[in-house]
C-alpha cells in the first residue's frame, strides 16, 4: 500500500513538474506579439506578394545554387544565417548580400536547446560575423525550430532585433526530405499575399529543395507573385496600416 501511494506522489509530481516546465516555454500568443509588432509570422494584404526564406546556411553547395535560381527570376529572399557557416563561406555570405538579398541571424552555432543568456551571446556573435563579411547590420532574428520563450523575446526585442517565423501552413519540412513533388505542392497550395515560406539551404542535403525552387518560381510568378524580402514585406504591411486608420 505504501509503494501505492508513493507511485500516486511520484505521479503528481510529475504532472506538476510538466506543467511548470510547460509554463516556462509558454508564450503570450501571437496576437499579443503581432500586436506589439515584436514576432513576424506574415501579413494581410491584398498584394500579390510573398517572401521566400532560408535557413541554417550558407552552404557550399547549396547556396550558390539557390541564388542562381533565384536571379534567374528576379526573387529576392532572406537568409537566416547560422554564424559559425558564414565564417566557413564568406564568399558565400558576401554574395547574399550582395545580390540584394537580406541578411538575418539564425543563431551562431544552431543549438537545439539554449537560455537567454547564451542564446544573446549567439545572437551577438552572428551579428558580429555578418557584420565583418558584409558591413551590414542585420535586424531580423529566427529561433532554432521556432521555440522560444517570453524571455528570450524580451531580451531579443531589447536589443533592436524582430523576432520572424513563418507562415505556419507554408513549412516544407525540407530539412525532412519529403520528396520535391510534396515540397512543390505545400508552397503552391498555400501561397497566398503576404505569405512567409520556410526553406533550408543547409543543414544537409537540400538538392530536394534546389529542384522544387525550379518548379515553384516560375508557377508563382506566372500567378503573379512578386518575391520580396522580409524587410520589404514588413514596409508593405506598415504601408498597409497606415491607410487603413
Amino acid at each position: 500500500m505504501r509503494k501505492y501511494y508513493l507511485l500516486i506522489a511520484l505521479c503528481i509530481l510529475g504532472i506538476f513538474v510538466f506543467f511548470v516546465s510547460e509554463k516556462s516555454f509558454a508564450d503570450k500568443g501571437r496576437k499579443y506579439y503581432e500586436e506589439a509588432g515584436q514576432i513576424l509570422w506574415d501579413i494581410n494584404t491584398d498584394e500579390k506578394v510573398i517572401a521566400l526564406t532560408f535557413d541554417d546556411g550558407p552552404h557550399k553547395k547549396y547556396t550558390p545554387e539557390i541564388l542562381d535560381i533565384l536571379s534567374k527570376y528576379n526573387a529576392k529572399a532572406t537568409f537566416f544565417i547560422v554564424g559559425e557557416n558564414a565564417e566557413k563561406n564568406p564568399e558565400l555570405a558576401l554574395r547574399v548580400h550582395e545580390e540584394g538579398h537580406e541578411l538575418a541571424i539564425h543563431t551562431y552555432t544552431h543549438p537545439l536547446r539554449t537560455n537567454v543568456s547564451k542564446l544573446m551571446k549567439e545572437i551577438k556573435q552572428s551579428h558580429a560575423t555578418i557584420f565583418g563579411i558584409t558591413g551590414y547590420s542585420p535586424v531580423l532574428f529566427r529561433p532554432v525550430e521556432g521555440q522560444y520563450t517570453d524571455a528570450m523575446i524580451d531580451a531579443i526585442v531589447q536589443e533592436g532585433y524582430k523576432v520572424v517565423m513563418w507562415s505556419w501552413h507554408l513549412d516544407t519540412f525540407d530539412w525532412k526530405n519529403p520528396g520535391e513533388k510534396r515540397i512543390v505542392n505545400t508552397v503552391l497550395k498555400g501561397a497566398k499575399p503576404g505569405s512567409v515560406v520556410l526553406f533550408h539551404d543547409g543543414g544537409g542535403n537540400r538538392a530536394q529543395t534546389v529542384r522544387a525552387l525550379k518548379k515553384i518560381l516560375p508557377e508563382l510568378e506566372e500567378q503573379g507573385y512578386k518575391f520580396v524580402t522580409i524587410s520589404e514585406l514588413l514596409e508593405i504591411q506598415k504601408l498597409s496600416n497606415k491607410e487603413g486608420k
